[in-house]
């Protein structure tokens, strides 16, 4: 949890000056300042202190910036404004136990990280205030470092297995291999851009280290027994991803984050996203952050319907002149519940 102190040394506001903004009865009334602070989520070192742009020559730099192995395709920021949650119904029991996983998941990292997701008008706009479940810029960097850092697992364990695979039995993969190893690499690149904003408390790295450690084992068994419903499982992570970054897009737009508006996006970020530039804000990171979730959602949900041992990745091996609309890896045939077997040339 960020400090007073903390907040007054990196937004360079005099102390007093912020317990005037925050609590006018501070000193006054010391038992409402208590009650205020039971209030916040528990201190257990779940946190990220946010750089101050004074600080942010330390970590942007661009000693080791290298040409993307995967670039990415390119949205424009317009198309990804359209971008927004969408769920796909279960219709399998195994598609029902999936996304009861997910949402036991997601359920308990709420719970621990003091987070609820706004389903009302009136949620959306106090965006619960005054609670434990009030998010400040610590908080959101703090969610989206450890989202991010379990979402780069699937799609490389995925290609591991794949590759394997292919070696073993002497036959070509069709390329999956190839998207899934993409999909890996622009999670990655979430995380490095987040990691440059801000400083992890060693709890939060600790508790990385533990959620990677089980969830790639996990996932890893997981994808040799069933991989259709392994892509179905992280469909559905993605579709709580494109929540999560509505709700913080939600929050800039309602000035709610104020030292969000006054970031520097770091360099890494501009060298990948070609859409950016160092006069980009973070609004226009996490707008396109939350396309390339939804693009997976599309993908994972898309692989999920298809014959994993027999059918081409539609992603990759694409159809040129194709006499219907087909999958590709922008946005103009965007189809947020995933490409239907019957849709595709195949």
């Amino acid at each position: 949890m960020l400090t007073r102190y903390t907040l007054a040394r990196t937004a360079r506001i005099p102390t007093a000056t912020l317990r005037l903004r925050y609590s006018t009865s501070a000193v006054a009334r010391p038992q409402e300042r208590a009650a205020a602070e039971a209030v916040q989520p528990p201190g257990i070192g779940l946190s990220t202190k946010l750089i101050d742009k004074s600080e942010s020559h330390l970590y942007n730099d661009n000693a080791f910036l290298t040409e993307p192995m995967f670039p990415h395709p390119g949205f424009g920021l317009e198309e990804t404004k359209n971008i927004e949650y969408s769920h796909r119904v279960p219709d399998t029991m195994g598609d029902k136990i999936t996304y009861k996983a997910i949402q036991f998941v997601r359920w308990s990292f709420d719970f621990v990280t003091g987070y609820k997701k706004p389903h009302t008008p009136e949620e959306k706009l106090h965006s619960f205030a005054g609670t434990r479940y009030e998010m400040n810029e610590g908080k959101w960097l703090t969610r989206v470092i450890f989202l991010e850092s379990v979402a780069g697992v699937p799609g490389m364990v995925a290609a591991f297995i794949r590759h394997l695979h292919s070696l073993r039995l002497l036959k070509r993969d069709k390329a999956w291999i190839e998207t899934l190893l993409d999909e890996a690499y622009n999670e990655r690149m979430h995380l490095l851009t987040f990691m440059k904003l801000g400083r992890p408390s060693w709890f939060t790295k600790l508790i990385v280290y533990i959620g990677q450690g089980v969830f790639c084992n996990l996932f890893f068994f997981a994808y040799l027994v069933n991989p259709k419903y392994c892509h179905r499982f992280v469909g559905y992570l993605e579709e709580e991803a494109v929540s999560t970054y509505s709700h913080l897009l939600d929050e800039l737009d309602a000035g709610k984050l104020p030292r969000f508006d006054e970031v520097k996006i770091p360099e890494i970020s501009w060298h990948y996203w070609t859409e950016l530039n160092e006069h980009s804000s973070f609004h226009d990171l996490v707008s396109l952050i939350r396309a390339d979730e939804a693009k997976h959602r599309e993908v994972n949900h898309t692989l999920a319907n298809l014959d994993q041992k027999d059918d081409r990745n539609p992603f990759a091996l694409q159809i040129p002149n194709a006499s219907q609309p087909q999958p590709n890896n922008n946005l103009s045939t965007h189809r947020p519940k995933g490409w239907n077997r019957d849709d595709l040339i195949l």
